[in-house]
């Protein structure tokens, strides 16, 4: 496993790119939620910008436009695919999204599906398995596999989902700290529910919800209540080798400080597989 970082994609990339390759970062998850940014003109920028400092690009975070509340009252209502009255719109703009990371060379395209429904009769949730297998069906013809990140729905749920679609370029995006924060999931047990489809990690840390509106606190790696060594070994142990890409969700020299200290504490982990 390779430690990487997140790196936002805007008119600023090569800078973005290099502030990320001076802190000894190799290799990062690319992230945009701006449709207006993905354009051939940005994705020259980008190509050129790899080539320059030598990033490896392990994915493509695609956001979607419209509402979007990150909790348990208005969400499901508001994130991603679930909701019927932003799912034609949000199918096109994933699609667009795959066309940008083909431009730049990336295969492995990553979003959150919502508040996937845990009954399989619910029309929302036969709604959502046709969106998911017209933008999986499209990915296909032009090289891409979608990821699923984790947090808003259980690990059986996407399971069930990834199989009801039934397509081979289906995986996971998996994130340790959203299973706990949504309250779906221990991530060690989940992986043996979805491990096989891991294709990404976040390295990232939280607490699980302490109320029945809102989110658990998400946390710098080691403060929240993911165990890493005992996840990073079941990771190790069902095969997978590849990204984890450290997030934290917070801004300025703290968030610089808490991304270099979690470098230290995962090299320290991983180090120890072979010892």
């Amino acid at each position: 496993m390779k430690i990487g970082a997140m790196i936002l994609v805007n008119e600023n990339i090569d800078a973005e790119i290099a502030i990320k390759k001076d802190l000894g970062f190799d290799n990062c998850q690319l992230v945009c939620w701006d449709h207006s940014v993905m354009t051939d003109e940005i994705a020259q920028m980008v190509n050129d910008a790899q080539k320059k400092h030598n990033m490896e690009f392990t994915a493509f975070w695609c956001g979607w436009s419209g509402p979007c509340v990150w909790n348990f009252t208005e969400g499901p209502q508001t994130i991603g695919l679930v909701p019927k009255e932003y799912r034609r719109m949000r199918i096109e703009e994933l699609k667009h999204g795959g066309d940008f990371a083909k431009k730049i060379g990336i295969k492995n395209v990553i979003t959150h599906a919502g508040f996937i429904p845990e009954n399989p009769a619910d029309e929302n949730y036969l709604g959502l398995v046709e969106a998911i297998s017209e933008i999986a069906h499209y990915f296909k013809e032009i090289g891409c596999n979608f990821l699923f990140e984790t947090g808003q729905e259980t690990p059986t749920t996407l399971l069930r989902t990834i199989e009801a679609v039934g397509t081979d370029n289906l995986g996971i995006n998996l994130d340790p700290a959203n299973l706990i924060m949504y309250g779906k999931a221990n991530p060690v047990d989940a992986l043996d529910v979805i491990g096989k489809y891991v294709m990404g990690v976040h390295a990232k840390d939280g607490c699980y919800p302490t109320t029945g509106a809102n989110l658990g606190r998400e946390t710098r790696i080691g403060d929240g209540k993911v165990n890493f060594p005992v996840f990073l070994k079941k990771l190790h142990d069902v095969g997978y080798d590849g990204a984890l890409s450290i997030e934290r969700e917070i801004e300025g020299e703290q968030q610089i400080i808490d991304v270099m200290a979690s470098v230290k504490d995962l090299n320290e982990i991983i180090g120890g597989f072979d010892a």
